[in-house]
């Protein structure tokens, strides 16, 4: 006799919500701050059914990264649908910008977490974490080599870093405009690529330097 597909649902779906509460509550609370008992009532699943499906923490942050590795596939997938690369990457800078409030509660979901488990003595999380930073470079780079421009994966770090610098600092200075503007100078950027052709200047620095 086989499992009827109902408790496996309900087993599929509590630990679905298990993953996305990870990602969400240690964005806002961090890995250190954060135990099982604050996830399993983040996702309203008893805590002692957090070990059938997780049995420590570091696995609920490898499930974290995992959730953010997938919606960053979904939104990207998403903009793929867009017809130009440089309106790929701007609609990719209005989608951060529109998420401006929880940029300078948290800052970066994804980058805040890389830092904090770069600073742990054990374990390879830090890596897993680089590897979803990654996975948006790689995607940035395949825009602007679409879009013919000269080093295109140098382009992408630098996309890259002036989105992390600009959660950075409004998550610092707990202020959202800060995304609005340096979104803004980050579009005029993309902007002037397309107008310039081999002449590739940088976008402003967020952090003021």
């Amino acid at each position: 006799m086989t499992d009827s597909p109902r408790p496996r649902a309900r087993g599929a779906d509590k630990r679905r919500r298990l993953t996305a509460a990870a990602a969400r509550v240690l964005h806002e609370q961090g890995v250190e701050r954060t135990t099982l008992a604050d996830i399993a009532h983040a996702a309203d699943v008893p805590v002692g059914n957090v070990y059938y499906y997780f049995k420590t923490k570091d696995d609920l942050v490898q499930a974290a990264l995992s959730e953010h590795s997938a919606h960053l596939a979904e939104l990207t997938g998403r903009l793929d649908e867009l017809p130009d690369p440089r309106e790929r990457l701007k609609a990719l800078v209005e989608t951060w910008i529109g998420q401006r409030d929880v940029a300078a509660r948290f800052g970066c979901p994804t980058g805040t977490l890389a830092v904090e488990l770069d600073k742990r003595a054990d374990g390879t999380l830090d890596l897993e974490a680089g590897k979803v930073i990654g996975q948006l470079v790689d995607w940035a780079e395949s825009q602007f080599r679409e879009l013919g421009l000269p080093g295109p994966h140098d382009l992408a770090i630098t996309f890259v870093a002036a989105y992390q610098g600009m959660s950075l600092m409004a998550n610092a200075l707990r202020e959202p405009g800060i995304m609005t503007r340096e979104g803004a100078r980050l579009i005029d950027w993309l902007d002037s690529l397309a107008a310039t052709g081999d002449r590739v200047p940088a976008p402003a620095d967020p952090t003021g330097s």
